[in-house]
């Protein structure tokens, strides 16, 4: 059965404003949680411009690259051919049926894009952060998918040179910077999956760094960190909607500081690598931004037996030597509403103490209290109603 017909039949108000562990917004709160409102504002955090964005149902038609046999073997080529294309009119590239490995970089400055399979298209590559900047670089790019003076080269370079210890955020499958892109129908998968141990180890499937980034039926698949719906510049605000998906992880695979919209989406918490403590959710909203993650008409399920798992946390970026500092750390907002929420995860205390910091999750259930206090979480939900085991 979908999730909008499990919705139809089982979803029931809950009426009551929760508790500090598991706060509730009430109906008036809710009603300014909508899509619209999370899509409206672009810009600079600091002067916000009403922008609304409306994206129709991506279309697929039409091919103007096609990858699988002929011109593109790979869709890193493509992806090349039309940003030397240039122009400003949307250009489609239809992936053909198959399992194409390695990773993908999609750079800022390309015409808009719509990238979609054709039947069962699926992106693969194994690549963990821990790996060193150079270990990453021949890891990557062996068959020199990326060369001085490709579209791409300076993404790869920005990784390739990093003075850190480690890859980092660099070590993703499907990297865009790209404003206006569309995905859809396809199956990106980091299959570093169980192959490491229940350790911290960042392997994102898919990261996206744009403003009005629009993923459909798509599959995102890993374990820690799956799906980065990031801002590139920390100071802008960047839009992404998610609509008839599924993301499966276990350890914060849903993060970012996009403002993002989820509608019918399947979030599939694993235990394999991970038996207890896994969090979907990791937002790391800019602190006076009201507009986080939103949670429409969905479904979170976990393949544990027992109550072990978080909806979510807060992602205190860049927090670990200061601690949380209010106004100033990021602080993670997230809304799920109208959703179902499968067996395995905590009743009472469903969200996890923040990211980097451990700060303990606690929010204001007063009277008239300000969803936006920077002194508390901003993690809620409505209207969520628990699906019994059949």
């Amino acid at each position: 059965m979908g999730i909008s017909h499990l919705l139809t039949a089982a979803l029931l108000v809950v009426g009551a404003p929760g508790t500090v562990s598991r706060p509730v917004l009430s109906p008036g709160e809710a009603a300014a949680f909508t899509p619209s409102a999370y899509l409206k504002w672009s810009g600079p955090y600091g002067a916000p411009v009403a922008d609304p964005w409306r994206p129709a149902p991506i279309r697929t038609e039409r091919a103007d690259f096609v990858v699988g046999r002929g011109a593109f073997p790979t869709v890193q080529e493509a992806v090349n051919a039309a940003y030397r294309g240039g122009g400003t009119s949307r250009q489609w590239i239809a992936i053909r049926p198959g399992t194409y490995t390695g990773t993908v970089f999609i750079p800022g400055g390309a015409p808009p894009l719509t990238i979609y399979g054709v039947g069962d298209a699926r992106l693969e590559f194994t690549v963990d952060a821990t790996l060193t900047p150079a270990a990453w670089t021949a890891l990557v790019n062996p068959d020199g998918r990326y060369a001085p003076g490709d579209p791409a080269w300076p993404m790869f370079q920005s990784c390739a040179t990093r003075t850190q210890t480690n890859a980092g955020l660099c070590a993703t499958v499907v990297w865009a910077q790209s404003t206006d892109l569309q995905l859809r129908n396809l199956t990106i998968t980091n299959t570093l999956l169980d192959t490491v141990d229940g350790g911290t180890h960042q392997a994102v499937a898919l990261r996206t760094d744009a403003d009005r980034t629009q993923l459909e039926a798509m599959r995102l698949i890993g374990r820690q960190d799956t799906f980065l719906a990031n801002a590139d510049d920390p100071a802008r605000i960047a839009r992404v909607t998610v609509s008839d998906s599924y993301i499966e992880g276990d350890t914060d695979f849903v993060f970012g500081r996009a403002s993002t919209v989820f509608t019918r989406t399947h979030f599939r918490l694993v235990t394999s690598r991970k038996p207890t403590g896994g969090v979907i959710f990791a937002p790391n909203t800019a602190p006076r931004h009201p507009y986080g993650f939103l949670v429409t008409h969905s479904l979170l399920s976990t393949d544990a037996d027992a109550a072990a798992g978080y909806f979510g946390r807060s992602w205190d970026q860049g927090a670990s030597a200061t601690g949380y500092l209010p106004g100033v750390t990021p602080n993670g907002q997230l809304v799920i509403r109208d959703s179902l929420i499968g067996e395995g995860f905590r009743a009472e205390t469903p969200w996890a103490p923040a990211a980097t910091t451990g700060r303990p999750f606690t929010a204001s259930i007063a009277p008239g209290r300000d969803l936006n206090d920077v002194t508390n979480n901003r993690l809620w939900e409505y209207r969520v109603q628990r699906l019994s085991p059949s």
